[in-house]
């Protein structure tokens, strides 16, 4: 089963139904919709859901859409944005970068 990681702060965000939507850049897994998937916590690599793929959509994170935006956590601007996933892939990441909106719902 293919498994996406969340810091423990986002997993509490999606178990309480608030996130329904994840970014994801450098794919390397192949995800589609209809995939079932199992969320670790980051921290811990512990199970805490597993989810459905609804939707699966690639853009670059400079043609975000408003859509693309719903049940995802917000940034101030998009700097924070960029140097925030730039830490987690630790690679530079700017508006060129290619993502894939992932919109999920929980089992």
């Amino acid at each position: 089963m293919k498994t996406l990681k969340f810091r423990e702060k986002l997993s509490q965000i999606i178990l309480q139904g608030n996130k329904t939507t994840t970014w994801r850049l450098f794919d390397d897994k192949n995800l589609a919709t209809g995939d079932i998937v199992s969320f670790l916590v980051w921290e811990t690599k512990s199970e805490f859901a597993q989810a459905k793929l609804v939707t699966v959509r690639e853009t670059t994170l400079g043609k975000l859409t408003e859509a693309d935006w719903d049940g995802h956590e917000k940034f101030k601007n998009n700097q924070e944005m960029y140097d925030t996933y730039s830490r987690y892939y630790q690679r530079p990441v700017d508006e060129h970068s290619p993502v894939k909106i992932i919109k999920f719902e929980l089992l």
